[in-house]
């Protein structure tokens, strides 16, 4: 990217890791894409040309095993799964701008042409691999890593049975990486979080870093290794390449690579991280590329304090929650109910609490009372302020510092953060609301009950303008009924007042409370 540009202007390039088609979406996968939904959306509104890219790993031996009990070829087995996780895409309303599948040509060339580029590095070599593999996990374990199982099979940290593989295979060598890498960890503090996962890692290369093994030959459903058709490439090194291959690798001079590359963040849950903190910016640095700028490493959710299995039962569909409580309303859940990178538990009763205190209670509320005083006092129109007090100056002052306060924020994924400084100013004007009270000043000072009202119209201006990327819909409806332009909605808007005499309808409320369905008698923000 060209050092021309303002930090906060450059191109901004997102990723999610590519999901494996081995089963049906589910609420992990929702989360971690939805995090990087808000970031694409906050940089698009903040004035960044962004990509925000997202797919599907259709390779290895666990697909090929799934598909063969599917009773499937595998190429339609992964047409057929790939398929969801863009419905699920569609249904959530996430923004992404492009979708990739590793049995895409434009990805088995930049996977084949990131494999020469190893080769002639030197960091190839074929050899005979013979050690532990877990086909859950597609992933290879040092004895040191597992324990005994009560069947007498091995265990693998992430609770996979692994199996003793003994085959001939290409190694990276990723143990001649390990000085490198720390001293790429050392000079880039921010490539790894949370802190603690960064820590994880750096623990872990310290401990040695064994040579990769790079290709399996039990198996045919893989991109072929250049040269030797017998081998299929290791499945995440052909994974890993997706977020280069989006962006027109093997052409470094492609404009979308030069625009992008280094990617600004991998979004990853916890239980992949090493292959993308270790694996990934070995590869990189070994074949010239330079590694992304950051990967962030989230916690996983429990259900009612209790670890989410199909076998327990207690799996949260996508689609059913979003049915039960509103897309918007969780979407906002699952970014303010815990801090972003630990682990959390998804309860009906914070959830509810979340959707009748933060938003009906306190954002809802705020917006319906506001609006509606300024459609019954002030004939319907946005009022023209009078002379600003002390107080009206800190309730702007308090929305006008939120901008650089989110960005901050978000740019080092603290969306509960990011969240929590929204929700303080929306507390700071309920009570700048009952402090003055306007529908006293209607009758006792209607010039300053107008000044008041405009400044509280404002500041929910820009709270709508800046929710935006945690809940559109509720937010259009909110911008809309403030009478907003399409082209007023960016964060460049927020530079601008608002302006007053435009008419507005009569205000509906956008956050309903939420009311068990057998005693529902209540409709609307309180």
């Amino acid at each position: 990217m060209s050092g021309a540009k303002h930090p906060e202007k450059a191109p901004y390039y997102i990723t999610t890791p590519i999901y494996y088609v081995n089963d049906a979406p589910h609420i992990g996968h929702v989360y971690t894409t939805l995090s990087c939904d808000v970031l694409a959306r906050f940089m698009r509104l903040d004035g960044r040309k962004v990509k925000f890219l997202t797919g599907t790993d259709e390779h290895g031996q666990k697909v090929e095993r799934s598909a063969r009990a599917a009773g499937m070829d595998p190429q339609a087995f992964t047409d057929k799964v790939s398929q969801t996780f863009r419905d699920l895409s569609a249904a959530w309303q996430f923004s992404n701008d492009d979708f990739i599948r590793t049995t895409e040509p434009r990805h088995v060339e930049a996977s084949q042409a990131l494999w020469y580029k190893l080769k002639e590095a030197g960091d190839i070599y074929l050899g005979s691999y013979a050690g532990w593999y877990a086909v859950r996990d597609e992933a290879f374990y040092g004895e040191d890593e597992l324990t005994d199982g009560p069947n007498g099979k091995k265990i693998a940290p992430s609770g996979a049975e692994v199996d003793w593989v003994e085959e001939p295979s290409y190694f990276f060598r990723l143990s001649a990486w390990q000085d490198r890498l720390l001293a790429f960890y050392r000079d880039n503090p921010d490539f790894i979080a949370p802190d603690s996962r960064r820590n994880e890692v750096i623990s872990f290369v310290k401990g040695g870093l064994r040579d990769l093994s790079i290709s399996r030959t039990t198996f045919k459903w893989g991109i072929q290794v250049p040269d030797d058709p017998d081998h299929i490439m290791y499945v995440w090194l052909d994974a890993l390449t997706n977020y280069i291959t989006a962006v027109g690798y093997p052409d470094e001079n492609a404009q979308e690579f030069r625009d992008f590359w280094p990617a600004d963040l991998h979004m990853v849950g916890k239980d992949i991280l090493r292959f993308h903190a270790i694996y990934w910016p070995a590869f990189l640095l070994a074949a010239g590329i330079t590694p992304p700028k950051r990967v962030f490493a989230h916690g996983w959710w429990t259900k009612e304090g209790q670890k989410i299995s199909k076998s327990v039962g207690n799996v949260i569909d996508p689609y059913d929650i979003v049915d039960h409580y509103g897309l918007d309303q969780v979407r906002y859940f699952l970014l303010r109910e815990v801090p972003f990178g630990n682990d959390g538990d998804f309860s009906h009763r914070a959830m509810v609490s979340r959707m009748n205190n933060d938003l009906a209670n306190d954002f809802g509320n705020l917006a319906q009372r506001v609006l509606s005083m300024i459609y019954k006092n002030c004939e319907g129109e946005i009022p023209a302020p009078g002379e600003l007090m002390p107080s009206d100056e800190a309730m702007l002052a308090a929305a006008d510092s939120l901008l650089p306060h989110v960005r901050s924020e978000l740019s080092v994924q603290g969306f509960q953060r990011a969240l929590d400084a929204l929700w303080a100013v929306i507390g700071q004007a309920n009570r700048y609301v009952d402090e003055q009270a306007p529908w006293v000043l209607r009758k006792t000072d209607p010039a300053r009950m107008a000044t008041v009202l405009y400044v509280l119209a404002e500041v929910v201006r820009q709270l709508a303008l800046l929710t935006q990327p945690f809940m559109p819909n509720a937010t259009e409806r909110l911008l809309d009924q403030l009478a907003q332009p399409a082209d007023a909605r960016d964060f460049a808007a927020l530079s601008q007042r608002l302006a007053s005499g435009r008419a507005i309808d009569k205000p509906q409320g956008v956050f309903p409370r939420y009311v068990e369905p057998e005693t529902q008698t209540e409709t609307g923000d309180a």
